[in-house]
């Protein structure tokens, strides 16, 4: 299968409901993910796209997702709480050809823009997209606005986003994840500045159903594609029901109410 079928499959319509919970490696205990195989299986049953996780949990769970409309993406960046200074440094742990073999349809990447070392990450990034790209793979790029080196342009009403989500398009990146800015406005701007599907996260879990639906709803109101959010859904205390709510605000085009209402939240 091509990257091009792949991407139909992950982002039908060009619309997605993607759940990274590679968090782990970067903290641990954490809630939601103690129970991984559980959490995977009430992912699936919510009938998310992707499920993006790092490789060895990729290799002991991908086949739980076939025959579904799930599948999975290997993330090959890593750092962890431990790393000091160099706790915002993501260096690979994998590659492209290992993480198909390992059952992922897919790979993806961070770069943290304004670290100490982001020209490293920057590097890696491309590495992994020109891999990715004579593999015929696609590629998520998770870029981050962090670090002591941040340089914020005057009437930048998205903090460096916009900025972020070009770097991941300009780098090769088949879809990226980001930001929600707080308003419609200075969203659009970051879906303007990329011509490939950008996907709201979600931040740390709040359990409020109803912001995090609104939240949606307003992204792709905005001209986002979609969501690619870890904790506010795998710590929720109905995975499978959130999940499916905001499957059908995304792929639907359902009002938060109509959502809530179906999967009793």
């Amino acid at each position: 299968m091509g990257k091009q079928d792949i991407m139909h499959e992950i982002l039908p319509n060009g619309k997605g409901v993607w759940v990274p919970i590679d968090h782990g490696v970067t903290d641990f205990p954490c809630e939601g993910l103690e129970d991984i195989e559980n959490t995977i299986n009430s992912l699936i049953a919510g009938e998310v796209n992707v499920i993006v996780a790092h490789k060895g949990v990729v290799d002991k769970f991908s086949h739980l997702c076939q025959g579904t409309k799930t599948k999975m993406i290997a993330h090959l960046s890593a750092s962890t709480r431990h790393g000091g200074k160099n706790h915002s440094n993501k260096v690979l742990v994998g590659d492209v050809d290992e993480a198909i073999m390992r059952g992922a349809v897919g790979v993806s990447c961070q770069v943290n823009i304004g670290s100490k070392k982001e020209a490293a990450m920057l590097e890696r990034m491309g590495h992994i997209t020109t891999e990715a790209y004579l593999n015929d793979v696609p590629v998520l790029g998770m870029v981050y606005v962090r670090g002591e080196n941040v340089n914020i342009m005057k009437h930048d009403s998205t903090n460096g986003y916009a900025h972020a989500a070009r770097i991941a398009f300009e780098l090769g990146c088949d879809a990226a994840k980001t930001v929600w800015t707080g308003d419609k406005d200075s969203f659009s701007k970051i879906c303007r500045a990329a011509p490939i599907p950008l996907l709201v996260a979600g931040g740390p879990s709040t359990g409020n159903s109803e912001e995090i639906l609104t939240m949606v709803k307003e992204s792709i109101e905005a001209g986002g594609s979609g969501v690619c959010m870890g904790r506010q859904i795998f710590a929720h205390q109905n995975v499978s029901a959130i999940s499916k709510a905001i499957g059908m605000i995304v792929h639907d085009n359902a009002t938060v109410k109509e959502a809530m209402e179906k999967y009793s939240l």
